[in-house]
């Protein structure tokens, strides 16, 4: 039976001030967005902190399992392609059978979304340092996508994510996308807000252009379309 309206748990860092406006934005089949923030270091994550993020997400979400979720929806970029392809999918089962809903992680959905759109070389925009970039980079090329070209805004503290506007990300990111190799460009992560600017950026670039947000919500569409729980809303002009 397709449900006329959805409830999502989103599930991201506590410092997150970005992603439950604009997943709503992307998705408006969602009746109630319900944020879960996990605590996180005062400083931008790295592989070490990993295995306690992992246990304070699951404490945190298990409590909702009674709200009955239609979907989970994992939006810590980071911590899912620095755990590597099976710890990013392990998650994913792990957040599944906490909340007995269907799952889906922002990293995965990275993956999901490059290869609906055909782009094999992605140009890609990110606020982390170099060791989480290089951490993209492996993640994405483990499912046989190369990175073409990749520019950061190498934010080092909390306070310059959460500060970060439109205007910054679209002034790196058209140099990025112009990249001559690049077929494609990709917005990570989610605490960068790029509601107002990916439209504008695909048709500046003339490429097929993702972000974080975005692939999040459309490949959770795709999940619930296919099990019949929801209306797959459409897919974004590329």
């Amino acid at each position: 039976m397709i449900k006329a309206s959805l409830t999502a748990l989103l599930v991201v860092p506590d410092t997150n001030t970005t992603m439950t406006r604009e997943i709503a934005a992307h998705w408006p089949e969602l009746r109630e967005v319900i944020r879960v923030g996990i605590p996180r270091p005062p400083r931008p994550i790295v592989a070490d902190d990993l295995p306690q993020y992992r246990a304070a997400t699951l404490a945190a979400v298990r409590p909702f399992k009674v709200r009955r979720p239609d979907i989970v929806l994992y939006g810590c970029t980071t911590a899912g392609f620095l755990a590597g392809p099976a710890g990013d999918r392990d998650m994913c089962d792990a957040l599944a059978d906490a909340l007995a809903a269907p799952a889906v992680t922002t990293a995965h959905a990275m993956v999901e979304a490059l290869r609906h759109a055909k782009i094999r070389r992605p140009a890609v925009v990110t606020p982390y340092l170099q060791a989480s970039n290089d951490g993209l980079m492996r993640f994405l090329k483990s499912y046989g996508i190369e990175v073409a070209v990749l520019n950061s805004l190498l934010f080092t503290t909390v306070e310059q994510y959460n500060d970060a506007q439109e205007q910054a990300v679209w002034d790196i990111a058209v140099p990025t996308a112009a990249h001559a190799d690049a077929d494609g460009l990709f917005v990570a992560c989610t605490q960068l807000p790029t509601l107002g600017i990916l439209q504008r950026l695909r048709e500046t670039s003339g490429k097929p252009v993702w972000g974080a947000i975005e692939a999040t919500a459309w490949c959770g569409q795709r999940l619930l379309a296919r099990a019949g729980a929801g209306s797959e809303h459409a897919v974004p002009r590329q």
